[in-house]
């Protein structure tokens, strides 16, 4: 453990484990512990810690050039990675952005989604509607529109204004009387009466978590909902903009998580899973007819960071993509999250203490969420004070368990839950070990605060 260090941590004095070495699904301290990583860090590692052609391809890039900036130059690494990416996307994307991460990715969708209304000569439309309950990155712009409270309310001078519809919360939110589908109608609606009292021709986009990810624990949206969605977008001219930062890039089951809604965005946004952690990288898919708008206006994109269309990023994210294919990991996926998510119910219902302490587990693929609950009749949750969370993390880690437990699951304050994204390329035996450690750590959090 670290005594000192010159190091801003997240919190002040953490006496952090120092991380040594990374295999498979394992991360290596000094001390030698091996831990299984069963959250990908923040569902980022999708192929683990040691993927050798990865690193080669990195090496190579290096040794031809690392970095050169793209106001003078293009390469190959970005132009094979763009291609392959709109090759594999559904619909009409015809071009990529690449940033150096998550929270860039959706600056820079915000920003090309007022540029296209500019373009198109619509200049009062800069209203940004988005969801409770909800995360999009920690810079100010994407602060703004992210419903999360408590990481929001520290700046909330600085931030531009929000609009917040509800979020999708089945296992809170839905009605007795309501199918899965009504209710998915019922909360989408919201969206065309925001709109509506807001004025249409002031609304440039509505972005949404296609899952939602770390603030409420991979919600799924109900059946329906991404297709009204779609529909009010498009008869009132407002944008689509799918955030896929955490939940896309396979770690659903699919490439993309929209594919399953039967939908695309006008913009979408990608990071985490796009280069597995080997480098850091992100991006933003374009429709066609926001590329058409620039090109036949301005033909300038009012925006830019540093490190856009960086080489050796680009070299790990298209031998990132390379290797799910050829690993024909999505399937893994699929088969693996049926097991995970069959695994921890069994675990959990064999373990009294622990079961009366569950209220949900959610998700789909390798991209789970688990909501405690200090009543499971009522679904009243634990009171935050415990911070229950924080609880669960310490005893997952003294178990060589990696998992991302949150707090405010409910609104920013109340609920506690536990993400799950572990890297594609988990087995059966990893699959038994996650549930048998995670219940183990979640029971031993329990005791401590009771």
């Amino acid at each position: 453990m670290n005594k000192h260090s010159n190091i801003m941590q997240r919190t002040s004095n953490p006496q952090l484990p120092t991380i040594a070495k990374g295999e498979g699904v394992y991360l290596i301290d000094k001390q030698n512990n091996r831990y299984l990583d069963a959250c990908g860090g923040a569902a980022v590692s999708c192929l683990g810690h040691s993927n050798q052609r990865v690193k080669q391809a990195i090496i190579d890039q290096i040794n031809a050039v690392p970095y050169a900036h793209t106001s003078f130059f293009t390469n190959d690494s970005q132009e094979l990675l763009a291609e392959h990416l709109i090759a594999h996307s559904e619909g009409d994307f015809s071009q990529v952005y690449f940033v150096s991460g998550g929270s860039e990715a959706v600056e820079t969708s915000l920003k090309l989604a007022r540029q296209y209304f500019l373009e198109k000569g619509k200049t009062d439309k800069k209203y940004f509607i988005a969801r409770k309950q909800s995360y999009h990155g920690n810079t100010l712009g994407a602060l703004a529109i992210g419903g999360n409270l408590w990481r929001r309310k520290p700046f909330d001078p600085l931030l531009a204004e929000g609009h917040h519809i509800s979020a999708c919360y089945e296992y809170r939110e839905q009605r007795e009387s309501e199918t899965n589908f009504e209710y998915g109608q019922r909360i989408a609606n919201e969206l065309e009466t925001m709109i509506l009292d807001l004025g249409e021709e002031n609304v440039a986009a509505f972005v949404a978590e296609t899952v939602v990810g770390a603030t409420a624990g991979a919600l799924t949206p109900p059946e329906g909902y991404f297709k009204r969605i779609r529909e009010i977008c498009d008869q009132y001219d407002v944008l689509l903009i799918l955030d896929e930062v955490m939940c896309g890039m396979g770690r659903t089951g699919t490439l993309h998580a929209c594919e399953q809604e039967g939908v695309q965005g006008d913009l979408q946004t990608i990071a985490k899973g796009i280069a597995a952690g080997y480098q850091a990288l992100g991006a933003v898919l374009i429709s066609k007819k926001i590329v058409d708008a620039i090109d036949n206006g301005t033909g300038f994109f009012q925006h830019g960071h540093t490190y856009i269309g960086h080489p050796t990023g680009c070299a790990a994210g298209y031998a990132t993509q390379l290797e799910i294919q050829k690993q024909n990991l999505l399937n893994n996926v699929k088969r693996q999250g049926s097991n995970l998510k069959k695994a921890l119910k069994e675990s959990f219902d064999a373990d009294v203490l622990v079961s009366e302490h569950i209220g949900d587990i959610r998700g789909r693929g390798l991209f789970l969420g688990v909501e405690l609950v200090a009543d499971k009749a009522s679904k009243q949750p634990f009171d935050p004070a415990l911070k229950l969370h924080k609880h669960i993390k310490k005893k997952a880690m003294e178990n060589l368990l990696m998992v991302y437990p949150m707090g405010g699951t409910l609104d920013g304050v109340n609920g506690d839950h536990i993400l799950i994204a572990p890297p594609f390329i988990i087995d059966e035996e990893n699959v038994a070990q996650i549930a048998e450690r995670l219940n183990k750590s979640i029971r031993e959090a329990i005791l401590s605060v009771k």
